[in-house]
């Protein structure tokens, strides 16, 4: 007879292996493990992993030794791979998820445990996302306030570039955990994403449920190397291009992080997407960036569905920062104010029709002249997490609240000579007169036309004027915080009344004296 305990030391090495070690023929995916967070209803979670082809897999979720479901299928032949969908959970938690391996009359038993139900947000990006809690404003405050969020769990995506698109992740650097002040604060630019875990945070005190956070973000990046071929070819972008090394410090092959880091995530199902991105390509394909990016967003979530089974939603959340402001002795051309403009595809606000369940943080007013870490690298990121959990609230669930600052609905000559008046659709804050931040193009009878600036006059409640007397000739266009660094920290001279958002950048051709319709607000 056998003694029990040599049995057990024989069963369990074999289980543990098979949960950690890539190769072994029964595991589940890299990023099913314990504390994890999966997509609670109205959608399945998606489990899966690998096995012996012709083999059966059935999955059970179970809480407190009583079996809630199960589920059972083959592995395939062509992928030696298995998935199953759950029914839809409530959030909450903790659960079990046992998976067991059938085939030839032997069994393999894998399990995963504290899994939470809840919601689960990807956060993607360059460096602004990169940054890690021990990098921001109030580190030590940040890094101690973790006690009462326990049920924010996170995970993080080890830096990886490939040529062809994995199935799954090559290596994880934080595998599903509680948040600590450790791996939250582990070092600079790695780990865990600051703004990723602050928006979860700020989630997770209005929602009072579960929020899961993956951050797979790599600084110094274009958006070309986080889009798919397919993406890129949509957007005429067909050939790899030279690209300038001055924020270009990670991988700047096409496609190459989409491969490894995005498209191996395609099967979990998610609730929507944050992103911060955009440095990268203001000295590199930026003319196109109005292109590109709502056409990641769009290939993004047809993967995801796809991947998923349908299980995220087609037009998931999609939410993103505006680029804050940089240094302006860094961005001689420009390049700051045009990828503002064309992160809404040239409308000015999100969602847009292009862009639509999207929605948007503006960050120009977020400027860090002092940082360690440059002034490309602003310390501010709860005001940044703040906004855009804002907007998270009112497009991905649904609140009755305001998200974004106030836009101009209509500009016309004043009948006061030499007056431009704007009407924006919300009530505005002004707090300070601002003789730089808004210009006007000015043409003389030759159509020669120059910028000029346009200092601040009267305002009230919901309307500005602004001097144009400096122009000679024909006013044929307006712009507003159109340059790398248009204020100072939280100073921009323009806010909503009463929530403290600003407003964001524009420019605007005028026509017969008024603005044009594509930049009114929905």
């Amino acid at each position: 007879m056998v003694a029990l305990g040599f049995v057990l030391w024989l069963v369990l090495p074999l289980i543990l292996r098979a949960h950690t070690s890539a190769d072994a023929g029964f595991r589940f995916a890299s990023y099913i493990d314990n504390y994890m967070v999966l997509q609670k209803e109205p959608a399945g979670a998606v489990i899966w992993g690998y096995g012996t082809p012709g083999a059966t897999v059935t999955v059970t979720l179970c809480q407190d030794q009583e079996t809630i479901m199960k589920k059972a299928t083959p592995v395939k032949a062509y992928s030696n791979s298995w998935m199953v969908i759950l029914d839809p959970m409530k959030p909450g938690g903790p659960y079990e998820v046992m998976a067991q391996q059938t085939f030839g009359g032997m069994n393999l038993t894998l399990r995963v445990h504290d899994i939470l139900f809840g919601d689960v947000w990807l956060c993607s990006g360059q460096s602004n996302m990169e940054m890690t809690v021990s990098q921001i404003f109030n580190a030590t405050r940040e890094l101690s306030n973790t006690a009462a969020y326990q049920s924010v769990r996170i995970f993080s995506v080890s830096l990886v570039q490939a040529e062809q698109e994995l199935e799954d992740l090559a290596e994880v650097d934080l595998q599903w955990s509680k948040p600590t002040s450790k791996n939250l604060g582990h070092g600079d630019f790695e780990y865990m994403s600051a703004t990723c875990w602050l928006f979860g945070r700020y989630l997770y005190d209005t929602l009072q449920y579960p929020i899961g956070l993956i951050s797979s973000s790599w600084g110094g990046t274009p958006i070309e190397a986080w889009s798919s071929v397919r993406s890129l070819k949509a957007c005429g972008v067909l050939k790899q291009r030279f690209i300038p090394s001055d924020y270009m410090l990670g991988p700047i092959e096409y496609s190459v992080l989409w491969n490894a880091m995005i498209h191996p995530l395609r099967t979990m199902t998610l609730k929507g997407v944050i992103w911060y991105q955009g440095e990268g390509n203001t000295h590199f394909n930026m003319d196109l960036y109005n292109c590109t990016f709502p056409a990641l967003i769009d290939d993004w979530r047809q993967t995801f569905h796809l991947g998923s089974q349908g299980q995220t939603e087609r037009l998931f959340p999609f939410g993103f920062v505006q680029l804050s402001s940089v240094s302006s002795s860094r961005d001689p051309n420009d390049g700051f104010p045009q990828i503002r403009w064309h992160q809404t595809a040239d409308f000015g606000y999100v969602p847009n029709l292009k862009m639509p369940n999207t929605f948007m943080a503006v960050a120009m007013d977020l400027c860090d002249r002092n940082s360690p870490f440059g002034s490309i690298h602003p310390r501010d990121k709860q005001t940044v997490a703040y906004r855009l959990h804002l907007g998270a609230r009112a497009v991905a669930y649904g609140e009755k609240l305001l998200f974004q600052g106030p836009l101009p609905k209509v500009v016309e000559l004043s009948a006061v000579k030499g007056l431009l008046n704007i009407t924006y659709t919300q009530q505005i804050q002004v707090q300070r007169q601002d003789d730089k931040i808004f210009e006007i193009s000015c043409c003389d009878e030759h159509h020669q036309c120059k910028w000029l600036l346009a200092p601040m006059n009267t305002f009230s409640t919901q309307t500005l004027a602004l001097s144009i007397s400096s122009c000679h000739g024909t006013v044929v266009a307006l712009r507003y915080a159109w340059s790398a660094w248009p204020c100072e920290y939280k100073q921009c001279p323009l806010y909503h009344a009463r929530s403290a958002l600003p407003a964001p950048p524009f420019t605007a051709f005028i026509t017969n004296r008024r603005l044009l319709n594509d930049l009114v607000a929905v």
